[in-house]
């Protein structure tokens, strides 16, 4: 496989992989197409396009966090291991969860890690209301990243749970995101976060525009969010 043209974009961003992270990234390529025939993963599967527009957009965040002061990592809404897996590939240090309330996804991702042979990351199946309810893991994060789609509001309810103070959240969006932002500002204050700033660019050799949303945790969430299963999509905090 020419990989070339993917290495070329992770440069532009500063990462320089190695022989086993490129090989570890061709294999995630092999393994994803062969599980998406019998299971819906991902709409995009050829070659080239899953390396932009998965691997490279999911290790873009280098582009808005400093990724070697982050040592544990939460991605809510997973799917198919977007960003998560790419980052840890990348960022082998890491501890990684990936959060998915679907549980072939799951089983699909324990796939993945096994044939990656990689440590210090796992894949747990349920909502994202129920495990931040648990102490194991809310505020035990550094980072919270999701690629979900969801409104920033209902998002941030789903992800600030899981920052410990001091720690970001940084949801992926498209590059339109203003109006979104100054909606879901309410939502981010009630839930102990503070906006920082939203980065905006395209990704490497690319028409495709992407936005960052960091979104620092300032002090706890009150124990009351999230809300229970439903609710956060349905009524928005702070959206009337």
């Amino acid at each position: 496989m020419s990989s070339h043209k993917f290495e070329e974009k992770l440069s532009a961003l500063g990462i320089v992989l190695d022989d086993r992270q490129k090989e570890q990234f061709d294999l995630f390529y092999e393994i994803l197409v062969e599980w998406n025939e019998f299971m819906n993963l991902t709409g995009i599967t050829e070659y080239e396009e899953v390396n932009e527009k998965h691997f490279v957009d999911s290790v873009s965040i280098v582009k808005a966090m400093d990724m070697k002061s982050v040592k544990s990592v939460i991605d809510v809404g997973t799917g198919a291991g977007f960003p998560g897996i790419p980052l840890k590939i990348v960022f082998p240090e890491l501890e990684v969860v990936l959060l998915d309330s679907l549980n072939k996804r799951v089983k699909f991702l324990n796939a993945v890690i096994e044939k990656l042979q990689l440590k210090g990351i796992r894949a747990i199946h349920g909502r994202a209301e129920d495990y931040a309810k648990q102490q194991e893991y809310r505020e035990q994060f550094d980072l919270c990243v999701s690629r979900a789609v969801a409104n920033l509001a209902t998002l941030s309810e789903y992800c600030l749970p899981y920052v410990k103070k001091g720690g970001v959240f940084l949801p992926y969006k498209s590059g339109e995101i203003d109006e979104e932002v100054v909606q879901a500002k309410k939502a981010v204050t009630i839930l102990g976060g503070t906006l920082r700033e939203v980065i905006k660019f395209q990704l490497p050799g690319s028409e495709i525009g992407r936005s960052f949303v960091k979104i620092e945790k300032v002090k706890p969430t009150a124990k009351k969010y999230p809300r229970k299963a439903g609710l956060p999509a349905k009524e928005p905090l702070g959206i009337c």
